[in-house]
């Protein structure tokens, strides 16, 4: 076997010898031997072409027709060549066609460069390789190359002949013609050729010639296929057209040098990317700035929505129109420096009051002022005169500027004709405005002296160090006088109650320590009531209370006044009880304790009618919100929740189901299962006393290690489904990032921009398969079906929603590093030459040879994949932002018209990939099943749709809630706690919006409860509003699409279940219990025995309707399945004086009448928020033996959090488990 391929050393090497031989230019003639001059540019005629002039220039004004052809050929035929030695003419040594944008290079100096890369031998080597002798000494190499050149040789190889490499050594040792080693690497190489080629001519073995082809083909020269195909005469050619000798036709006129010739062009670098930064910087941020821009439309729809929903609100309620006094002046007040002036309208009215109102005529201020009071005036004496500063003891001042010095005089006027038909004084100043505005005292600066006072209040309260107290100013002596002399007014006493000036209990509490009657309260005043509330017994509180609204100060309080009492604590709830309400309080309270028969009480009857009731009382304080004081006298009042019994079977009356809360011990206590208290109505439930097992205590790595083994036992589905698509994912990502780095065909795509192509086609591949699979998480239909079978066990179907929007915010990161790679791969296309993108993209570019490539813009706005992908970013910027959390709740319409832009957006992700610029198409492969399924799942709902259900009721409800029943459609069958989409054409619009069926299914008629929260919920309202007149109601209808399944349909599935709604996310509620009370009347077997359903609600009236549906539950529940709490939020929690009272109030309620003074029920309402913590773990202990419970939660997004953690914290622990689901639309 013989090799025929090219060796290295000839290629790289032994061939350069030719480069020896090229002169410097190259003449032309015709076959006349004139030989012709060659212009170049503006620099005139030469005698011959310039060769570093003339590499590679395809467009040659000396050559443009094939005569000229043939005039270069002709000149070639008869110069001489140069001489085969060591000496490069410059055209190759210094001005060689550079690589990409260098225009020049070392021809030689790229060979040998060219020789190390390939691992060329050294000279010495090859030598020895091939069987010649090696050379002593560099002298020896060639004697006749001067010694200045082989010192200076030696010098660059550090005098080591051994390093001389191949192509140096070749050349120095030629001289006329190549060198030994030259012409040994030569002949090999044409001897191999020759004999290793089964197809050479003279191979008569191979049959493909004959000998007289043979012949014929060995007496072909050169000179026969120049005659043959050009038009050069023969006798212009010698015919050996390599050689000119003596006697041939047409000699040169001379050997050619530099001298005579134009120069070589310089070395000039070409910049691909010239001019095209700016542009390409702009072109990157105003991609980045997407999201902004739709960030600022999403913010200014929001902001109309939010408009056009206030106004719908404003419509919908009754608007009190107030209409200013005749007397009004309308001026603008300076609250203080810094700071703004607002419009607001003066009112003298005749009892002696200054009324200030707002631009909307609500109440800002009240002055009451007293008879022969002092108030004193001071007018602006600038320029303009609009400026004055009305100035009334124990008041902050009061600046005023008009529009005009008329203006001002008008209301000075009015002023003065006040005080005198009043009998006050009035005293009139001027002074520069400026010098006005400094004497001032505004009402910023009075809250620093109120702030100040009450600090100083309760530190004497309270005995508290001054450092505690708080820091003072540094005038701190003359702060601490002016605070201590000063007196509140009402309504600063009111405000720091928290409380409006005109309430009762203002009114009462304001009387009672105004001593003097002066109409304000000094330190010592409010320090002697202060301490009632504070360090007072119970039995001084209730005697404060019972002086406060003894009105007529007869010793006695009569039940008017007790009524006035108690009218005064209810106004702190919105008046959450009607006055019939309130008085059968009133009479059970007198009935309970004896004095029916009696219509006045002395103070010792009022106290033994709160003698039940000490600990509630010994903790009552007056809750003032001034001084900054805050912690420092708080009291430590825990959490309160109803304790809960073991078992349901123990009690046989609502009586007996809990104590009060203020008889229940705080939960985690010591006292967790003893109850405290004076009385006890009815026989003590069995409490739950099992011991509790000692567990050792475990170090923090062991507690790690426990709370993270329940935490994967909590989320194992959520874990395993993320886990294999993420891994998936990352396959895929891997696989396309491996195949272009290593594998794929050589296209020279990944040498020239590896970090880009891998990076782009990588998240390419992962990006597909996420836009396709997310698909499947919006199938409602599939989804409800699925959740019903075994598959239910393994995949959180209930998290779809959840795992819909994890998909999209990995893929829209996945899309930006996507955008990244290719801005990486624009910016390295359009500096490359168009040489090298003709042989990365073959159908896209030709080489021209004008080596410039496309502009930066070319690949982003004028091809396919490039214009497709900037619109698939303003497409994702669209719905990633439209569809945030913030604008969802402010205009949902907005929300659902940008998420079907999905289609375009699979659309262009089909034409994205179509162009196959780098690959084939693929994302068909991701796409087709998740479409087929989708599509389908489509039908399925669009079938629905088609059907218009007629509304048989419709009822407005408090609160803004609209009751809507419905026919319910033949074939419909659902679960309790599922939801539907509902659309109704009369409001002009397609769109569906998600509610949750509040009906049983076992009822015949399908009901819902929807709450007007904004514009497409509200104008539902309106246009199912009740009709006026005596006419029949004719209501729009309906389309429905659904049932569809989520986790609160799962209740049944737990042995104790805990239902937990807010708001309006009661709804799936009202459902489950009545689905539970039915299924237990007709004794079917159920694996829940136990429901606990926690409504936590603002006030009892703003979701009525369920107190219906509680009072029905409770009526029907026959086996104690069912224990309801209610939480009214907007009561405070701490034991003031107005919370108090209301919750005495409560509790006699519950004891006396067996059911809520606030709602009508016999569950237990709580004042405040409900502890969830403590409530779930006594749910642990009064439910040893049920290893999971299920906890379901609907409602504002705060509200399912605080659930989610403390289900979180709960099951950190060995004990029952939570499980815990939440409603997602």
């Amino acid at each position: 076997f013989l090799d025929p391929s090219i060796s290295p050393e000839f290629l790289v090497a032994s061939e350069q010898f030719f480069s020896t031989m090229v002169p410097p230019g190259v003449y032309m003639r015709n076959a006349s031997c004139q030989f012709q001059t060659v212009p170049y540019k503006s620099f005139g005629s030469f005698p011959a072409l310039r060769v570093c002039n003339s590499y590679w220039r395809r467009e040659n004004a000396s050559l443009n027709s094939a005569q000229a052809v043939d005039q270069l050929l002709l000149g070639m035929a008869s110069q001489i060549a140069e001489l085969e030695d060591r000496i490069v003419v410059e055209d190759l040594r210094d001005y060689w066609p550079g690589p990409g944008k260098f225009s020049r290079t070392d021809y030689v100096a790229s060979s040998i460069q060219r020789g190390r890369d390939m691992g060329l031998p050294s000279y010495m080597q090859a030598l020895m390789a091939l069987g010649l002798d090696t050379p002593q000494k560099w002298s020896d190499i060639n004697p006749h190359v001067d010694p200045q050149v082989l010192e200076a040789t030696a010098a660059l190889y550090n005098q080591n002949l051994s390093l001389l490499e191949l192509l140096p050594g070749g050349l120095l040792e030629s001289h006329g013609d190549p060198g030994p080693l030259f012409s040994t690497i030569v002949l090999d190489q044409f001897v191999r050729l020759r004999d290793g080629d089964r197809y050479w001519f003279e191979n008569t073995r191979n049959g493909l010639f004959s000998k007289n082809e043979i012949a014929e083909i060995r007496n072909t020269t050169f000179w026969n296929v120049l005659v043959a195909v050009t038009n050069v005469d023969p006798s212009a050619l010698q015919p050996d057209v390599f050689i000119w000798d003596e006697g041939a036709p047409c000699p040169q006129p001379q050997q050619l040098t530099t001298q005579g010739l134009p120069s070589c062009e310089r070395l000039t670098m070409l910049d691909y990317f010239k001019g095209s930064g700016p542009g390409f910087g702009i072109t990157i941020v105003a991609l980045c700035c997407l999201p902004l821009v739709s960030l600022l439309i999403s913010g200014v729809v929001a902001h109309f929505r939010s408009r056009e929903r206030k106004r719908l609100q404003k419509k919908g309620k009754e608007s009190v129109k107030k209409e200013a006094a005749e007397d009004g002046v309308p001026a603008m007040e300076w609250p203080g420096p810094r700071e703004k002036s607002y419009p607001i309208t003066i009112q003298l009215l005749p009892d002696r009051r200054l009324q200030v109102l707002d631009r909307r005529l609500s109440v800002l201020r009240t002055v009451q002022l007293q008879p022969l009071q002092q108030v004193n005036l001071i007018l602006s004496s600038n320029c303009g005169r609009r400026t004055l500063l009305l100035k009334i003891p124990k008041e902050y001042d009061l600046v005023l500027l008009f529009n005009s010095d008329e203006e001002r005089g008008t209301f000075v006027q009015h002023l003065q004709d006040f005080c005198v038909q009043w009998a006050l004084g009035l005293d009139v100043a001027e002074m520069s405005e400026n010098e006005l505005f400094r004497r001032a005292v505004t009402k910023q600066q009075r809250g620093r002296i109120l702030e100040i006072f009450f600090r100083h209040l309760f530190a004497q309260v309270l005995d508290i160090d001054k450092a505690d107290a708080g820091t003072l100013p540094l005038d701190s002596s003359q702060k601490v006088r002016e605070a201590l002399t000063c007196e509140l007014s009402r309504a600063e006493f009111a405000e720091s109650l928290g409380l409006k000036p005109q309430d009762m209990f203002v009114e009462s509490m304001f009387s009672l320590a105004d001593k003097d009657g002066n109409g304000y309260l000094s330190f010592r005043e409010f320090l002697d009531i202060l301490v009632v509330f504070m360090k007072g017994s119970p039995e001084d509180k209730s005697h404060l209370m019972f002086t406060m609204y003894d009105l007529d100060a007869n010793g006695f309080l009569s039940k008017d006044e007790f009524f006035t009492m108690m009218r005064s604590f209810i106004e702190i709830s919105n008046n959450c009880l009607s006055k019939a309400q309130l008085k059968e309080v009133v009479e059970s309270m007198f009935r309970e304790s004896g004095f029916q028969d009696k219509e006045e009480l002395t103070w010792e009857d009022f106290h033994f009618m709160l003698q039940d009731h000490d600990s509630e009382l010994r903790f009552m304080q007056l809750c003032v919100k001034g001084g900054g004081v805050g912690g420092i006298f708080k009291p430590n009042i825990g959490c309160r929740v109803s304790f809960i019994t073991r078992t349901p079977g123990e009690r046989s009356c609502s009586q007996k189901l809990e104590l009060p809360a203020s008889e229940a011990p705080e939960l985690g206590g010591p006292g967790l299962k003893k109850r405290f208290g004076k009385k006890a109505v009815g026989p003590n439930p069995r409490l739950y006393t099992e011991a509790l097992k000692e567990k050792m205590q475990r170090g923090l790595l062991a507690q790690k290690l426990r709370q993270y083994k329940r935490f994967v036992e909590n989320y194992r589905r959520h874990i395993v489904c993320v886990a294999v698509f993420s891994a998936i994912c990352a396959g895929l990502f891997a696989e396309r990032a491996y195949y272009y780095a290593f594998a794929s065909p050589p296209s020279g795509i990944a040498e020239t921009t590896f970090v880009g192509i891998i990076l782009s086609r990588g998240t390419a591949a992962s990006i597909s398969f996420m836009f396709s699979y997310i698909l499947l998480t919006m199938c409602r239909n599939l989804i409800t079906f699925l959740r019903e079978t075994f598959l239910n066990r393994y995949v959180p179907f209930d998290a779809a929603v959840d795992f819909h929007r994890w998909i999209a915010m990995a893929a829209v990161v996945l899309a930006i590093l996507h955008s990244a790679g290719h801005v990486v791969n624009v910016f390295i296309f359009s500096v490359s030459p168009l040489s090298l993108l003709a042989c990365i993209f073959p159908d896209v570019f030709v080489n021209d040879g004008s080596q410039l490539p496309q502009k930066f813009y070319w690949w982003f706005f004028q091809t396919v994949p490039g214009m497709t992908g900037v619109l698939l970013l303003l497409v994702l910027a669209i719905m990633y932002v439209f569809a945030s959390h913030h604008f969802r709740r402010r205009s949902f319409r907005g929300f659902w018209l940008t998420h079907h832009l999905y289609i375009l957006l699979y659309v262009l992700l089909i034409i994205h990939g179509s162009f196959g610029l780098i690959q084939l198409p693929r994302f068909h492969i991701y796409f087709l099943v998740p479409a087929l399924i989708y599509g389908g799942d489509k039908l399925v709902s669009l079938s629905r749709k088609k059907v218009e259900i007629s509304v048989v009721k419709a009822e407005l409800l408090p609160s803004g809630v609209t009751h809507l029943q419905f026919q319910r459609p033949q074939g419909f069958e659902y679960k309790s706690g599922q939801w539907v989409r509902i659309a109704c054409l009369a409001l002009g619009t397609t769109e569906y919006h998600p509610f949750t069926l509040t009906s049983a299914p076992h009822e015949d008629t399908l009901s819902l409860h929807i709450r007007a929260a904004g514009p497409w919920t509200t104008q539902l309202r309106e246009i199912y509003s009740p009709p006026t007149g005596d006419g029949c109601a004719r209501y729009p209808k309906l389309y429905l699409d659904g049932p569809f399944g989520e986790g609160h349909q799962e209740w049944h599935k737990f042995e104790v279940s805990v239902l937990v709604g807010g708001g309006i996310g009661v709804t799936p509620f009202a459902s489950i219990l009545k689905d539970l009370v039915f299924k237990s009347s007709l004794g079917s077997q159920m694996l829940c025995k136990k429901i606990y359903f926690i409504w936590v609600t603002r006030t009892q009236r703003q979701f009525e309707w369920l107190a219906d549906i509680i009072r029905e539950v409770e009526e029907n529940d026959r086996q104690d399945l069912v224990s309801v709490h209610i939480y009214i939020t907007q009561l405070a929690e701490k034991f003031d004086l107005r919370t108090t009272m209301l919750y005495i109030c409560e509790r006699h309620f519950q004891k006396v009448l067996n059911r809520s003074l606030f709602t009508g029920l016999r569950s237990i309402t709580h004042f405040g928020r409900p502890p969830f913590e403590p409530f779930f773990r006594s749910l642990q202990e009064v439910h040893p033996q049920v290893p999971k419970i299920g906890v379901f939660s609907c409602g504002p997004p705060g509200m399912t959090k605080n659930v989610e953690k403390a289900c979180q914290l709960i099951n950190r622990q060995d004990q029952a488990h939570f499980v815990h689901h939440y409603k997602n639309f």
